[in-house]
Formats: structure tokens, C-alpha cells, sequence
């Protein structure tokens, strides 16, 4: 297939659908107006501006979404993650009255708090755990942690990864790669780690040499910047299924080799399952794949929707947080946030939830895989349980440098295609769809039918 008609043809869809779009949502175009003014770019995160104004919801129920013009879509964007109940769930919506007539704050741990941490360390195999209110909160703590129990300063972190926010981790992350024109950066000769500028302004210069880089899915890697730097790395941390690229799974037995290196090193294994755990399994990573960490980072999920954060692991590095590591917030564990994530994960996110969401999954990507081979478009469909995505590169992806050889401008055509068509989706290549316990085979069908129309379209 000729790559290049391909990418124009891209180009002719996403202008036509980008008009047809802009003009159905006027009073997202209005309130932009209005949100720019106090907010910048018009949002409250960085990961919400839209190219000229996002979309605005107004409310959700079920599977569905509505904006402020009042036009439903079915929702596969699931606030990156974070919707896998569904919106307005019965059970989430009485366990939040129940608990906002009681309380809505105390700055207290209370028995819906401590009934939550039981959930969270049996579901994934945890010591101890702690509550933070951010995905972003969970990995700094984990890292702040780790740095304590070791005595060191340094820490490895996988080439292209993202996990939150904080000044430690803000280096090649997608992405601001093409930005500071970090796309081919590379090691040393002969040497597969390597450190860089952070990819956000603001990080003290102090840190740049503090956070080593290596490929995801290379065990070889990781090790090679153990032994060079033996004694000054605190940890690993790695989203153990890379999902700011698409989704990328580890390889057999790499997460292992991670395990077994640190081990060696006196370094601490640190999972980030801010996106995978609660989707991809009932147990997460642990379950699906096996091998444990020393400790992890939660949220999205776990919170049935509402604001929240966990991490955990060992106690004999959790017991730090005692000993001298800060660890704290006016709202950790919430009884507004326990009583929603109590009730997801022991009544709405059960075993047998699992069981549906790995049947639409599968059949989501099975429709989509399908659209791809009758019409050649260089792309393929990764499924896991309630998390998938369509990548546009015809060879799975291993690591962000493989994520690099997609063709993003098959995804911008797609994005206004599908949105225009009722599918609510996330706004970039390197997102994925999440499916909810509320969805329905008729809504994978829904998708299922307008993305193989956009493929015809594109190859047509």
C-alpha cells in the first residue's frame, strides 16, 4: 500500500470530519470562549486542550456520555482509565450519598478507609498500603519510598514512559520528544543507558543526572545501568504494561529479570499500574503476568471514579513512611473516595466483571482487527481485558522507539471520524480505550461498524 496516498488521504478525511465536528459542537466553541479566560487553554490539565477547543461534557450514565450540546456518544475514552465501572453506577452513586450524608471530610482515617486497604492488598497482593489522591502522588511517594529504605539518590525509569507529573520523572516522556529533540537520543557508544533534559520546563538541574534511561523490554539494558552506577540507584519503575504508547506488554520473562536484577543490586522494583491495575485484571499486573514488585502505584481505577490514589508493597519498605520518609495529604483516603472505591472493587469490579470485560474486549479488538486485514491499513489491535487500542503500525510495538515508526496521521483522521459517528475516544495516538462493566455488545458493535467504515474510507 502506497504510504504516502495513504497519509494524504488521512489528511483530506481529518479536515473534512474536523469541519463536520466543529460544527456540531457550537456550545463547546462557546464555553471555550468563556473557560479560556480563567483557565489555561481552557482546561484544567494539560492532557484536556483541544486543537482549536475540546469537547465539554455536561454528564454520563451507563455507557454513555453527553456534551454541552447535548449530543450522546458512547464512551471509550473512560476519563483515561478511570471509568471502568461506568457512569452513575447504581452502587457507586449509593455508597457516595450514604457516605456524603454522613461526612464529607474529616482529615480522619475512618472504617471505609481501613476497609478499602484490606480490598487493595488482597486484590493485589500487597504488604501495606498507603492512600494518596493522584496517580502522580502514588509514584512520587513510592519513589520518595524507595530512596529512603536505600540511602540513594538515582533511579531508572523506561524510555518514553510517563508516570505523573512530579520534577523525578518528567524525562522522555511522550510527547515532548520531537519537542526538545530527543526522538533518536541514545546512550553512549556500547553503552544502552543514558541521561537527558527533563521534557518540561522547571525541573532543577540538580535532577537531570539522577534519572537513568533505558528501553522498555530490555532486561539487558536495566542491568547495564545497575553495574555502571553499583550502589546509587534507588529504584526501577516501569508501567509493567507500557500504556502511554498505545499498550505495549512486557516480554516473557522480563519483568522477572527485572525482579532478579534488582534483587541483586539493592534496588527497589516499583510497578506504576496507575492504568493497568484494576483493567487488565482483577489482580493486576501481578496476577496476569506473575512476578511481583517490591512495590506499586495506584489510581484511576481502584476509585470507582472518584479522586484517589494507593500505593504499597513489602512492609519492610512501607514501614518507612514511619520511619522518617514523608508521607501525608489533607485528604488520603477520604470518605467520600474509600466509599466509592469500597464499593467498586468488592460489588461492581468482581471476578465475574472480569469475565464480561474480557469478552468485549476480545470482540472489540476482534472487529477491529478484522476492518485492518480487509483493507491493508498498517496498523494492529492490542486487547487486555478492558484496555485495548488500535496502533498504526502494522508490527506490534516492543518499545517507544518502535512507537515512534507509527503514522500518527492515520489516527488524526480517525479520531474526528469516530467521534462524529458517536464514539467518544481519547484524544491521541498514544491513549487506548477503556471499556466499562456498563457497556453492552451493542456498543462494541457501534464501534466495531464506524471504525471499519474509516478504514474503508481510508483505503477505498
Amino acid at each position: 500500500m502506497d504510504l504516502e496516498r495513504l497519509k494524504a488521504r488521512a489528511a483530506e478525511i481529518a479536515e473534512e470530519e474536523t469541519g463536520k465536528l466543529l460544527s456540531t459542537i457550537p456550545g463547546s466553541k462557546e464555553l471555550y470562549a468563556r473557560a479560556a479566560k480563567s483557565l489555561p487553554s481552557g482546561v484544567s490539565s494539560n492532557f484536556q486542550v483541544g486543537d482549536p477547543y475540546p469537547i465539554y461534557l455536561q454528564r454520563g450514565k451507563g455507557s454513555s456520555v453527553w456534551d454541552v450540546d447535548g449530543t450522546e456518544y458512547k464512551d471509550f475514552h473512560g476519563g483515561f482509565g478511570v471509568n471502568i465501572v461506568g457512569h452513575a453506577h447504581p452502587k457507586i452513586v449509593e455508597a457516595l450519598t450514604k457516605a456524603a450524608q454522613n461526612a464529607i471530610h474529616f482529615a480522619v482515617t475512618t472504617p471505609d478507609t481501613v476497609a478499602l486497604a484490606e480490598a487493595i492488598c488482597e486484590r493485589f497482593q500487597l504488604e501495606q498500603m498507603r492512600f494518596v489522591n493522584s496517580g502522580t502522588e502514588a509514584t512520587m511517594d513510592a519513589l520518595r519510598v524507595a530512596r529512603a529504605a536505600t540511602g540513594r539518590d538515582k533511579i531508572i525509569k523506561m524510555e518514553g514512559s510517563y508516570h505523573g507529573h512530579h520534577d523525578s520523572v518528567l524525562f522522555s516522556v511522550v510527547p515532548e520528544a520531537d519537542v526538545l529533540d530527543m526522538r533518536f537520543h541514545t546512550g553512549a557508544e556500547g553503552q544502552a543507558w543514558y541521561t537527558t533534559e527533563p521534557t518540561s520546563k522547571g525541573i532543577p538541574h540538580a535532577l537531570w543526572d539522577t534519572v537513568l534511561i533505558v528501553p522498555f523490554n530490555d532486561a539487558g539494558a536495566v542491568e547495564q545501568a545497575l553495574s555502571d552506577n553499583e550502589g546509587e540507584v534507588a529504584a526501577v519503575i516501569l508501567e509493567p504494561v507500557m500504556m502511554n504508547i498505545g499498550i505495549v506488554e512486557p516480554n516473557p520473562g522480563y519483568l522477572q529479570a527485572l525482579r532478579d536484577a534488582c534483587e541483586k543490586h539493592g534496588t527497589v522494583l516499583i510497578y506504576d499500574e496507575v492504568k493497568c491495575g484494576g483493567t487488565i485484571a482483577y489482580g493486576g499486573t501481578t496476577e496476569r503476568y506473575g512476578v511481583r514488585p517490591h512495590l506499586a502505584a495506584y489510581a484511576k481505577a481502584i476509585g470507582g471514579g472518584s479522586t484517589i490514589g494507593a500505593f504499597g508493597g513489602e512492609a519492610r519498605f512501607m514501614e518507612w513512611v514511619g520511619k522518617g520518609a514523608a508521607q501525608q495529604g489533607t485528604f488520603n483516603g477520604n470518605p467520600l473516595s474509600s466509599a466509592a472505591g469500597l464499593a467498586a472493587l468488592t460489588q461492581v469490579l468482581t471476578k465475574d466483571a472480569y469475565d464480561h470485560l474480557s469478552k468485549l474486549g476480545q470482540m472489540l479488538a476482534e472487529g477491529c482487527s478484522r476492518a485492518i486485514a480487509e483493507t491493508g491499513v498498517p496498523a494492529h489491535t492490542v486487547d487486555l481485558g478492558a484496555k485495548g487500542c488500535v496502533s498504526y503500525r502494522a508490527e506490534k510495538l516492543t518499545n517507544y522507539r518502535d512507537f515512534l515508526e507509527t503514522h500518527p496521521e492515520l489516527y488524526w483522521a480517525s479520531y474526528p471520524w469516530m467521534v462524529n459517528r458517536g464514539i467518544f475516544m481519547t484524544p491521541g495516538d498514544e491513549e487506548q480505550w477503556t471499556i466499562s462493566v456498563q457497556h453492552t455488545e451493542e456498543d462494541i458493535r457501534t464501534y466495531v461498524e464506524a471504525f471499519g467504515e474509516f478504514c474503508q474510507a481510508l483505503t477505498g
